[in-house]
């Protein structure tokens, strides 16, 4: 099974330097990376195109016009172009470690999506980990505990492992804690439900409008925690002038039950395919 891992990005390099670092040290090797570029300036295309020269992966960089926030849109058309069967969206400031593909492929299940988790860094240390260019996704527990104490990171639970079992899917209709800065689903499921809905414009919600309708369409939510954890670097919060409007088209879509984006995927060409 191919995996298309879709990293969104805005005029962030130093952050995507340090995400790409940790997808190119996965133990897992079978999947591909889209960067996902809401309209970044020319360093960051500099940045992708450098590192897909050296690296042993494919690595593509899929850029639209700088017209605000647009992640949905970013990530459609990053989606129209992949090539995998199973879609991982990662943000552009979330560090995977080692095995976060390997988890993520060992909880994928036709009809679930799996919802990863994350810890978050603070300010000072974010800022000494990006100059510094420090390989944190290659950090071991001893480490993040001590960054815990330090006050470094917000906690250290979710870089833990368990299996969990049946417990996993206790969740299966909660969209609330579905996020798409870590998030596994089928290609053939996002299709179904035609991507993002990008009226969805500014900050906020069209990761929940994502979930809630593919649960409309019958797909379940598998829980990631305990597995698939990230290391969420620190950023500025984003212009959240349109949250009220988006959680309002939100209500509406769920008490509508609606399936379908109105505009979606289905805008971009689909990937063509090596025979």
């Amino acid at each position: 099974m191919l995996i298309s891992v879709i990293v969104t990005t805005y005029n962030r390099p130093d952050a995507l330097r340090a995400v790409l670092a940790g997808l190119l040290a996965q133990v897992d090797r079978a999947f591909e990376i889209l960067v996902a570029d809401d309209g970044s300036r020319t360093d960051t295309r500099e940045l992708v195109e450098a590192t897909a020269r050296a690296s042993p992966l494919p690595l593509r960089h899929v850029w639209q016009e700088d017209k605000g926030f647009r992640a949905g849109a970013a990530r459609n058309r990053a989606a129209a172009a992949a090539q995998g069967d199973y879609l991982i969206f990662l943000d552009g400031d979330c560090v995977p470690r080692p095995d976060w593909i390997t988890r993520h492929r060992a909880l994928a299940q036709r009809r679930w999506m799996v919802a990863g988790n994350r810890i978050l860094l603070s300010e000072p240390f974010t800022r000494l980990v990006l100059a510094s260019g420090t390989p944190i996704h290659q950090w071991t527990e001893a480490q993040w505990q001590a960054a815990a104490v330090r006050g470094d990171i917000n906690r250290t639970r979710p870089l833990k492992t368990y299996s969990l079992g049946p417990l996993r899917k206790l969740g299966a209709r909660r969209w609330q804690r579905v996020r798409t800065c870590n998030l596994g689903v089928w290609m053939r499921d996002f299709q179904a439900v035609n991507g993002f809905d990008e009226v969805f414009e500014g900050w906020g919600f069209e990761d929940s409008d994502l979930a809630v309708r593919l649960i409309n369409h019958g797909t379940r939510r598998k829980e990631g925690a305990f597995a698939t954890g990230v290391l969420h670097l620190w950023h500025r919060e984003n212009d959240r002038h349109l949250e009220g409007a988006n959680w309002e088209r939100l209500q509406k879509r769920i008490a509508g039950r609606e399936v379908l984006a109105a505009s979606g995927l289905d805008r971009y060409p689909p990937a063509v395919t090596s025979p």
